[in-house]
């Protein structure tokens, strides 16, 4: 049998190999084919997942079978780490810890490869693309990742959560997004002349301003919601009132219900904002990630685990549910099973936080996940 400690420094050396070679989304075929590798090393039978995705299975035939997913794809960002196996793809770079997620997953495939007769119910591995705005697990369970499943259980490296602790809720954990978009028209002319023009920055800046009081005045304080406009375009010198104007901005809701109910809010908000002056607008809006919400059982379940692994004092609920969004959701729509945020901030060092051009992955957390999921499945340590 081979030493945990052993194929946790394997894993190591796998996670950084694959921290210099990042892809973005359904492009992984580098990725894809390092994975493959390593689970044809270890005597995994795998089948290729939407595209660049794998699932593999070990264990008996029977039983209670529980999938564990990684997720593969990096972003669009330029590296500023230094570190010896930083990015060698310019504008390129794993910066929330994806290559971490897969490796500690390597590593917990290797682990329960090594000690597979003690296996009570079969094991899915699932290593997923396009985490990062793709919909990958949408694709992955269209491509059947999920037949004969009965738990799913996924991670993600949190920085802002201290090493050692951890989060995992028995109810939402990540919020549902979506983007919206708008154009406000209005009537366009000479700056000195404004009451013969209808001003379409001044409808905008209405609506920024009243969109705001959404969160603060129309969702409960228990509720965790959010609503940003993160662009406002218009105009092209100081002398003209232009014929429109842009902006872009983000809804978030700790349930997929309550971001829905949130985004007709804006629209009507639009709307409110600009009938004073006469313009019209017009909103698009498309939803992105349903939210990932814990089913009690299973979140129970992983609880025990992470319990018995970082001991009595290991839950963390500052800022939980977060309002980032994040596509495992769709597993937890269509399975039982729950998500588990692990804390990787390291003692004594700043903050980096996911997709910030300094962030690496905690390699501390690769046996911790390869513990925890064995626990989760059913080994002893």
């Amino acid at each position: 049998m081979t030493a945990f400690a052993d194929i946790c420094v394997q894993a190591t050396a796998f996670r950084r190999q694959l921290h210099r070679r990042p892809e973005l989304l359904f492009a992984l075929e580098e990725t894809a084919a390092a994975v493959r590798r390593e689970l044809t090393r270890l005597g995994i039978a795998w089948r290729p997942c939407a595209g660049t995705g794998t699932v593999a299975d070990l264990g008996p035939a029977t039983g209670r079978r529980i999938a564990l997913r990684a997720d593969l794809d990096a972003l669009p960002l330029a590296e500023c780490t230094g570190l010896p196996w930083a990015s060698e793809k310019p504008g390129l770079m794993h910066a929330c810890g994806h290559d971490g997620h897969t490796a500690s997953l390597v590593a917990a495939a290797a682990w329960l490869k090594s000690r597979e007769t003690e296996l009570p119910g079969p094991v899915r591995l699932l290593f997923q693309p396009a985490e990062e705005g793709g919909h990958g697990a949408r694709e992955m369970i269209a491509d059947g990742c999920l037949d004969g499943v009965d738990l799913v259980f996924g991670y993600h490296n949190w920085p802002h959560i201290p090493y050692g602790r951890a989060a995992c809720p028995l109810g939402p954990v990540m919020a549902a997004n979506g983007e919206w978009s708008v154009t406000i028209t209005g009537r366009g002319g000479h700056a000195a002349a404004p009451h013969q023009c209808i001003d379409p920055i001044l409808a905008g800046a209405h609506f920024v301003t009243l969109v705001q009081q959404l969160v603060s005045r129309q969702v409960a304080p228990q509720d965790a919601a959010v609503v940003t406009v993160t662009c406002f375009h218009g105009g092209t010198a100081d002398n003209i009132i232009p014929e429109s104007v842009a902006l872009v901005g983000t809804v978030r809701a700790g349930t997929t219900a309550q971001r829905d109910a949130l985004v007709t809010k804006v629209e009507q908000t639009l709307l409110a904002a600009c009938a004073p002056s006469g313009a019209t607008a017009t909103f698009t809006y498309s939803p992105c990630y349903p939210a990932t919400v814990n089913h009690a059982a299973a979140a129970s379940l992983a609880r025990i685990a992470l319990r018995a692994e970082l001991g009595a004092d290991w839950e963390w609920s500052d800022g939980v549910p977060l309002m980032a969004a994040e596509d495992f959701g769709y597993y937890l729509a269509a399975k039982p099973g729950a998500y588990v945020l692990l804390g990787a901030g390291r003692v004594g060092q700043p903050v980096h936080g996911c997709h910030s051009a300094y962030f690496d992955f905690n390699d501390d957390l690769i046996p911790v996940v390869a513990r925890l999921w064995a626990r989760i499945v059913g080994l002893s340590i």
